[in-house]
């Protein structure tokens, strides 16, 4: 069986080795347990598969510097046609992988359709080990180098793109972050993004989309707490005209909508239990039905989900499904808290104070010493959203040219609390929208963006106070 259960973990905690990972696919036992040995003692990891469904299973959860395949498996042993089929899904799981082809038919028309299907080389049976290690090796170097040069490239994109607007990754967390974005962007595996709530995972989710080869197809956002049990099918999935009684016409559903896209579910955890069989077939075999309707659609979906909540603690209470985190988290990507990219606050500050400081006509500003100071040993229990809440609340209460520490309105260590004399006031010229807005805002600053204890207090249903963030685009 291959090696390596469970998703890839893409949060810096495990330092890349330079030790090459090959992946060997043979019908036969000895010859797999030769080649293992033989590049064990070249100093290789060695993970091994005895077929192609193995082989395809591997790298779906795991990434190789080489994968060596066997053309000929049990179902046909001569012509080489079950090798090219499992060449060209390799290729379109990971086309940067290296793949070396080896048979014992070695015939040249063989070695041709092989390269052309894109294999780096062949290896005839019995091999040579001094020509295996040589074929291997280059293939390494090769591919690390396409996969270098690709990373460069999705950094550039990420850096460029519209949703990098602000983006700070100047601190070694940071950093070590946006290497792992670039690294998974390209490639259509599912990720979920875990954090902290206001450290900016549907940013980190744009960024993923953007720097992908779907950039350009939709990307469409789904807060799954903001959606009622009721309508979930429908929501997701669609519906056909009088499939329920308000049903008055046709109507795609997010699915859809994202088909040749992403598809971003926030807030992960809260999809209903009973709902999760329907994601998870849809996620497992990219077909879905519209309610109402037997006509079965595929889809082309890559899904990014996003949470705060401890999954694996959920999937032991029963409150999730298992399977269905392993389809959503093929890598997992860990958002760290404000408090730990210290470098990053002062950068972020200024960005805020840029952006608020011509939102609202105050380009003059600037931070005075006791400011940065308060900003930097704040605790920030609701990350970047507290942070940017707290500058334009400064940038509007400021009436000088100087945003002092007490404009902050912070207590180093405690949580800022947006309300009393400091607070923007709702006043008799908002409209209702305004004033429901700004109390909103103001009441999850409050809770440092506890969803649930900032519904108690507004006195809403978290799937109601989820409809209201999503109208205002509060993150």
């Amino acid at each position: 069986m291959p090696a390596g259960e469970g998703p890839t973990p893409l949060d810096g905690s495990m330092a890349p080795t330079d030790k090459p990972h090959i992946l060997i696919a043979d019908d036969q036992r000895d010859v797999r347990e030769a080649l293992r040995l033989l590049l064990k003692s070249e100093g290789w990891n060695c993970s091994t598969a005895e077929g192609p469904a193995e082989a395809l299973a591997a790298v779906r959860k795991q990434s190789f510097d080489v994968a060596l395949i066997d053309l000929n498996y049990t179902r046909d042993t001569t012509s080489g046609a079950e090798g090219l089929e499992l060449l060209r899904e390799l290729k379109k799981l990971d086309e940067e992988l290296p793949v070396v082809v080896m048979t014992a038919w070695g015939t040249i028309h063989v070695a041709v359709e092989a390269m052309r299907h894109g294999a780096g080389d062949f290896i005839e049976k019995p091999w040579d080990n001094q020509r295996l290690m040589s074929v291997l090796g280059n293939q390494r170097d090769l591919g690390r180098a396409q996969r270098r040069g690709q990373r460069l490239q999705a950094e550039n994109v990420l850096l460029r793109g519209p949703a990098a607007e602000g983006f700070i990754a100047d601190s070694p967390a940071m950093r070590r972050l946006l290497e792992n974005l670039a690294r998974v962007a390209p490639s259509d595996a599912n990720v979920l993004i875990l954090g902290e709530n206001g450290t900016g995972k549907g940013v980190i989710a744009r960024l993923l989309h953007d720097a992908s080869k779907r950039a350009q197809a939709s990307f469409v956002k789904v807060n799954m707490g903001g959606i009622p049990e009721t309508v979930f099918e429908a929501e997701m999935f669609g519906h056909v005209r009088g499939a329920f009684t308000d049903a008055k016409s046709d109507r795609i559903g997010r699915f859809e909508l994202a088909d040749g896209g992403s598809l971003f579910l926030d807030e992960i955890a809260n999809i209903p239990v009973a709902q999760q069989p329907k994601l998870l077939r849809v996620l497992e075999d990219g077909e879905l039905e519209r309610v109402g309707s037997s006509r079965t659609l595929k889809v082309d979906v890559r899904v990014i989900s996003a949470t705060n909540a401890d999954l694996p603690a959920a999937v032991a209470e029963g409150a999730f499904r298992k399977d269905l985190l392993f389809r959503l988290n093929t890598v997992e990507l860990h958002l760290p808290p404000l408090r730990e990219r210290g470098e990053d606050i002062p950068l972020l500050a200024h960005a805020f104070l840029a952006r608020f400081g011509k939102r609202y006509q105050r380009d003059g500003l600037r931070f005075a010493p006791s400011a940065l100071s308060a900003l930097s040993t704040y605790a920030w229990p609701g990350n970047v959203r507290e942070l940017s809440h707290t500058i334009e609340r400064a940038v509007l209460m400021t009436g000088g040219d100087v945003i002092d520490a007490g404009a902050l309105n912070l207590n180093a260590g405690s949580v800022a609390v947006g309300s009393g004399a400091h607070a923007a006031p709702i006043n008799a010229q908002m409209t209702v929208e305004q004033a429901e807005e700004k109390l909103v805002r103001q009441t999850l600053e409050q809770t440092a963006g506890n969803i649930q204890r900032a519904a108690a207090k507004l006195g809403l249903s978290r799937p109601a106070l989820y409809r209201r963030m999503e109208k205002y685009g509060i993150d």
